[in-house]
């Protein structure tokens, strides 16, 4: 009798501990609003139910290729991006969502500061980034070349995939 409850209390304890994970993992990707695919309005996308249910596996991520998402406005690219997001922190996958301009604001700060280099090293751990509203809002040419450095680094590129939208 007492190894069942030894059994039960140990198994209670992993359930925790995968949720207190999981719970942090949601946290530091930083989605600015937890979406998921149950509440995604399929009608507004052209893709296939079935292509996105594959894309949320992650698997893409394990090979680190990149993630696309181009549409017009209010056709569900940052609902998609983050619940696709979400289902890979559910599978373990370690996710960082950014604005695009605020991802350039942080790298020219970097910069200025004699610290650039560390975002990037930091982002090296991530199995994916998200960056959203890339084409609609405008930035200085020179935190353009540093999003580019960012976003080329064969080192990066080899680590982690990348989501972008335009």
């Amino acid at each position: 009798m007492p190894e069942v409850w030894l059994d039960r209390l140990i198994a209670t304890e992993l359930a925790d501990r995968q949720a207190r994970s999981l719970n942090y993992q949601l946290k530091a990707a930083r989605i600015p609003i937890h979406r998921d695919l149950m509440n995604f309005d399929w009608a507004e996308t052209p893709l296939p139910k079935a292509r996105i249910d594959q894309l949320a596996t992650a698997g893409f991520m394990d090979q680190a290729y990149n993630l696309i998402l181009v549409g017009g406005t209010g056709t569900g690219k940052t609902h998609l991006a983050t619940a696709l997001g979400v289902a890979a922190i559910h599978q373990g996958k370690r996710i960082r969502f950014y604005n695009a301009v605020d991802l350039v604001n942080q790298l020219d700060k970097e910069k200025q500061q004699g610290k650039a280099g560390n975002l990037a090293k930091q982002l090296t751990t991530m199995d994916a980034v998200i960056l959203d509203e890339l084409g609609y809002l405008s930035f200085p040419t020179s935190g353009g070349a540093l999003l580019f450095h960012l976003i080329s680094d064969p080192h990066h590129q080899k680590r982690t995939g990348q989501e972008a939208r335009n």
